[in-house]
């Protein structure tokens, strides 16, 4: 009996450490794959890391390309705006001396003189009276009658009361004014016209009295040929 009871124990003891080994080795196993799938998505999520680090960089080369491009396009566009600008201004240049040189080499042929004294002239105003505009339609009467005339030249001129530059810009405004009327009443070309002020300049009569002051508001219109 007692030796029964002695084998039984030790039998126990061989289970158990059976079953510990057991245990053991199912949780080593279970760490590994659970180590292994954690290694793996550790690798993909790194992976896809690099591959959205390395399409952002492409991106960005892409970007800078396009941006490069677009300055170099708006430098382009900004060099032939120059050009163009610069070639406009050599053509009216140009304009400028041909007409100076085509008037130089113009004679006076006649010249008409509308002052307020005779056409009602408004004080300080650029406004046409209708006895200013009856003296124009007579003008255009004259040059139509005589072939000669081919270039019509607007003086403007004002008296010395107000400032020198408001002269200047009354008396363009006036000449300005005698333009606009041949032209939209009469359909002279604008280019077979040109407009000038003299402003105060140039005074006919003194300045000092009412009537003198009404002599030198006037437009002087000249017929060159």
């Amino acid at each position: 009996m007692r030796k029964e009871l002695f084998v039984i124990p030790i039998a126990v003891i061989a289970l158990a450490t059976s079953g510990a080994c057991a245990t053991k080795k199912y949780v080593n196993t279970s760490v590994e794959e659970a180590s292994q799938k954690i290694n793996s998505r550790v690798d993909a999520v790194s992976k896809s890391v690099e591959e959205t680090q390395e399409q952002t960089k492409q991106n960005a080369q892409k970007i800078n390309q396009v941006d490069q491009k677009a300055t170099g396009a708006d430098e382009k566009a900004t060099a032939a705006g120059r050009s163009a600008t610069a070639a406009q201004q050599s053509a009216d240049s140009a304009m400028t001396k041909a007409d100076a040189v085509d008037k130089a080499t113009k004679k006076l042929v006649f010249s008409v003189v509308l002052s307020d004294a005779q056409g009602d002239f408004t004080f300080g105003k650029a406004a046409l009276s209708d006895a200013m505009k009856a003296a124009i339609d007579q003008f255009v009467d004259k040059i139509t009658a005589d072939p000669q005339g081919t270039y019509i030249e607007i003086e403007g001129y004002t008296d010395s009361v107000g400032s020198a530059d408001f002269n200047m810009r009354l008396g363009m405004a006036r000449a300005e004014a005698v333009r606009d009327y041949l032209h939209e009443k009469h359909m002279i070309p604008l280019q077979k016209m040109s407009v000038v002020s003299f402003g105060e300049k140039n005074p006919v009569a003194p300045n000092n009295t009412r009537q003198g002051r009404a002599q030198n508001r006037r437009i002087v219109i000249k017929v060159l040929g």
